[in-house]
């Protein structure tokens, strides 16, 4: 059991230096190439640098070329700065949008909230104007009750029966004498 877990303990150990061997090697490629590409360019501008100093058709035809070259550069710089202020330019737009868009949403809800508002108003006052008409209704059948209640009253007085000896007219005496207020 020792062993086997000595053995996996150093194969781990083997495995993580054979890794860190290969980012090493791979590190010194690519410096490799990066100083390779650095000496290749050195040696271009120095043969450049003596074909330039020979002064022949060969020469102005570089410098022309190398002209262009940096003239098409100084472009390439100018239209990535006209893209860059573009693309803020449409960020800054859609950050707008985005603003318009919240405050449009906004303003919907208060939209919404009012309509809302006036309808129970509506509402409210087409009730309250229904229990005004429903009150008065009963204001005047309540009048109207109590005249007739006189009436009865009168009608019964009047007509000189002893009432209070006959139980049904009796009640319907008392009950005429409730006042319906």
């Amino acid at each position: 059991p020792d062993e086997a877990a000595a053995h996996g303990v150093q194969q781990r150990r083997s495995h993580h230096a054979t890794a860190d061997l290969e980012r090493d090697m791979e590190k010194v490629k690519v410096s490799f190439q990066n100083k390779t590409l650095a000496l290749q360019r050195i040696q271009l501008i120095f043969a450049l640098r003596n074909k330039m100093m020979q002064n022949d058709n060969d020469s102005r035809q570089i410098m022309e070329t190398m002209k262009h070259i940096v003239e098409l550069s100084q472009a390439v710089f100018e239209f990535q700065q006209q893209a860059r202020e573009k693309e803020q330019k449409l960020a800054d737009i859609k950050r707008k949008r985005l603003s318009l868009k919240k405050a449009g949403g906004q303003k919907l809800l208060q939209i919404h909230t009012m309509m809302k508002k006036q309808k129970e108003e509506q509402a409210n006052m087409t009730l309250s104007s229904t229990l005004d008409r429903i009150y008065k209704n009963f204001q005047k059948e309540r009048e109207m009750t109590t005249v007739i209640q006189n009436v009865f009253q009168n009608i019964i007085i009047g007509s000189r029966v002893n009432w209070a000896e006959d139980p049904s007219l009796k009640a319907v005496v008392l009950e005429l004498e409730k006042n319906v207020y």
